[in-house]
């Protein structure tokens, strides 16, 4: 793995555009310092966000705030097609050709007003992707200095499989959380740590916040609990439990309220008991641990 080394949490800047709060220039530059003071100075990017407009809004703020390019670190991905009339994208689908990667990046690191990315992503995995193209374009992107580390996002063990036989894989970003813990069973942590490959974790709240039912009330109950013996918040008790695992999981967060961010940088500091992080597990799953 490429030494490239992460704030504990990265910031999710999914939400931050017209897919979300559509923050201006002068409130993305205060949210990015906001994260900064927190010790959290990663951020992740897609070319897609925002219609593919979030970037270049978080690249204008990041210029104007004045902030020094090595304080940060900047993620993105690129592949996926959105439907654009103006890109001739009649349908969405997924392009991983060496000219579509190696264009891909060259836009984004003119979006974000920078000179290189500290990690390209492929944001999903095509049933079309030839891992010769793929291998040929993130060469050209190493050796020119435009990207340091490489990943995937969303990929299966079988997935990273196939492109391993090509060219290494730093990183994959994938769902995960409390309540979407899937990766813990189907062998895909136990891959990525065999492999050294640094697992980031997307939605890492999980739908504790976004489905109401008796199995979730039970859950932000007993969570609640957990939250006032350990002095904490939900949100920071609900990554304690992530950043346990010892598959070293990053979660991303994509909070904009900034009253928020520094509950999420004390995640760090939880030392969940194990008892404790198996109750957690038990009461999601609805079962007791076998």
């Amino acid at each position: 793995m490429n030494n490239i080394t992460f704030s504990t949490i990265i910031a999710g800047t999914m939400n931050w555009g017209t897919w979300g709060k559509n923050l201006n220039t002068q409130q993305i530059t205060a949210l990015i310092n906001e994260y900064i003071i927190n010790n959290i100075t990663s951020f992740d990017h897609a070319d897609i966000y925002g219609n593919y407009t979030t970037e270049t809004s978080f690249g204008k703020a990041f210029k104007e705030s004045k902030i020094e390019r090595t304080q940060l670190q900047f993620i993105s991905k690129c592949g996926i097609q959105l439907q654009d009339i103006n890109r001739n994208n009649n349908i969405k689908h997924y392009n991983y050709s060496k000219e579509h990667i190696t264009k891909s990046v060259e836009q984004s690191l003119q979006n974000l007003q920078t000179d290189y990315l500290d990690v390209l992503l492929l944001h999903r995995p095509s049933p079309l992707m030839q891992t010769d193209e793929i291998a040929a374009a993130i060469d050209t992107l190493k050796t020119s200095g435009k990207i340091i580390g490489f990943g995937v996002s969303n990929f299966s063990a079988s997935q990273m499989d196939l492109l391993l036989t090509k060219t290494s894989i730093d990183f994959n970003q994938i769902e995960f959380s409390l309540t979407h813990n899937g990766a813990m069973h189907n062998g895909d942590l136990d891959y990525m740590q065999i492999h050294n490959i640094k697992p980031m974790a997307w939605s890492p709240l999980g739908n504790i916040f976004k489905i109401q039912n008796e199995k979730t009330d039970l859950l932000k109950n007993k969570i609640i609990n957990l939250a006032e013996k350990y002095n904490t918040t939900i949100n920071a008790l609900l990554l304690a439990w992530i950043l346990k695992h010892p598959a070293g999981i990053i979660p991303v967060c994509g909070t904009t309220d900034i009253y928020k961010i520094p509950n999420l940088a004390k995640a760090s500091g939880i030392n969940l008991e194990l008892q404790d992080w198996f109750r957690m597990l038990e009461q999601s799953n609805g079962e007791w641990v076998k």
